[in-house]
């Protein structure tokens, strides 16, 4: 008989997924730093905020590939294990940055090193998403995504501070090996928690090891495109990715060469904006049982809209670090939200997959993007784009109104659907 834990106990008292959310704020700790260090390293080598572009565009194009194969790897094998892999595989890449810039800047070993340890982070990230259904039960699964999530931001705080500090007194590079030593603490910490095993997954795995790994991940995309609310938050995101892909890049050379700040300044004004992916991730469970779902996802991305525009307009690092905050706010609050609807709603064998499937589509036009909004930035300024980008995302939340995600509350509008989805995988 599998474990189920308590509904009326507190998360923080379930010592499994105590155990996992440790880990997984160490190695967001250790993401921040490279968040922070990755884009200064390329600034400091070459002052150009088209070749950040680049280099994000190549390495989120390699996300995107990851993403294909991703969630046919996290619904066959163990997802702990894959997790693991992945922690260990940034380790050694991200350990190689600080040892070859010893004799020097080495731009090329970023387009090689930075693609391969995002298609790692992919599979983690999509293992680490479905693990939630093998933590916690469903009732239970906003409520853990937003602890989850709010902690990433604690960590995401102290994080970029601390890497701008870091990167002032001793160079981008050794934040990078910080960054690096993190994921050996997250593999650490992972390999202390124990995932259940879902009910329904006996079932299925027959049925999964007969079937190409390209069927897999098409089952994943046909359940996504069968699902309405989730075809259209995925058309929508895919458009809202494109416009603020490339932001964080940006947000740095505007902070760094429009208003005249250091790489401390850069860690403070994301570090504090940071404040406010907490602030959505404490917001999101009480809003969306009060607003509902379709409201909730689609008043956080016209947030995001506003908040962009106005830093287009702002001349201040202050402001632009409210700005931010704001921005991040209603990133955390439908990220949140359309995380959990899609794990409430799939079969947990298909989960890995649709999530993939999600990522992939959502994101393939951000390498793009990316590349479109650094350019731009560098030809037309910062002002300019950022008020063209906000636009465009408050497009993206007025087309939701005109969709099902408007209409989507919880669980029972997409109910009917998950069961002819599952039917049809099971005939």
């Amino acid at each position: 008989m599998s474990r189920r834990s308590d509904p009326v106990r507190p998360l923080w008292r379930d010592r499994n997924f105590g155990a996992y959310w440790a880990a997984q704020s160490l190695s967001a700790a250790g993401d921040s730093f490279a968040y922070i260090a990755v884009p200064l390293l390329v600034l400091h080598a070459t002052g150009s905020v088209a070749q950040m572009g680049l280099l994000t565009a190549v390495a989120g194009a390699a996300s995107v590939g990851a993403g294909i194969f991703g969630g046919v790897l996290v619904d066959r094998y163990d997802r702990r294990t894959l997790m693991i892999a992945a922690d260990l595989a940034r380790l050694l890449l991200y350990g190689l940055i600080p040892l070859a810039w010893l004799g020097g800047p080495q731009i090329w070993l970023l387009f090689v090193v930075l693609p391969i340890c995002e298609a790692a982070g992919m599979v983690f990230q999509v293992a680490a998403v479905t693990a939630v259904r093998n933590l916690v039960d469903r009732p239970r699964i906003t409520e853990a995504n937003g602890r989850l999530q709010a902690t990433y931001a604690a960590a995401a705080v102290l994080g970029p501070l601390l890497a701008g500090v870091v990167s002032a007194r001793f160079g981008p590079t050794a934040a990078i090996a910080i960054n690096a030593a993190s994921f050996a603490l997250s593999a650490a910490g992972l390999w202390l928690v124990r995932l259940r095993q879902s009910d329904e997954s006996a079932g299925a795995d027959g049925a999964v090891t007969r079937e190409s790994r390209l069927a897999e991940f098409l089952a994943g995309a046909r359940f996504l495109w069968r699902q309405p609310v989730l075809r259209s938050l995925t058309i929508l995101l895919s458009v809202f990715i494109f416009l603020t892909y490339g932001f964080t890049d940006v947000l740095v050379y505007h902070v760094k060469h429009d208003l005249g700040g250091s790489d401390r300044t850069v860690g403070t004004v994301l570090g504090l904006a940071a404040l406010g992916t907490i602030v959505g991730a404490l917001l999101v469970a009480p809003l969306r049982r009060r607003r509902g779902f379709g409201m909730t996802w689609i008043g956080a991305h016209a947030m995001c809209g506003l908040a962009i525009a106005g830093i287009g307009v702002v001349g201040s690092v202050r402001g632009v670090t409210v700005l931010t905050a704001v921005y991040l706010c209603g990133v955390s609050v439908g990220g949140i939200c359309s995380m959990s609807l899609r794990q409430e709603i799939t079969p947990d064998h298909l989960l890995g997959r649709v999530t993939s499937a999600f990522w992939s589509t959502h994101y393939s036009l951000g390498p793009a993007g990316a590349a479109v909004l650094t350019w731009a930035a560098g030809r037309y300024g910062v002002p300019a784009v950022a008020l063209v980008a906000g636009a465009g995302c408050l497009l993206v939340a007025v087309g939701g109104l005109f969709t099902p995600v408007r209409r989507a509350g919880s669980e029972p509008v997409a109910r009917p659907e998950v069961r002819r989805a599952t039917t049809s995988q099971a005939s």
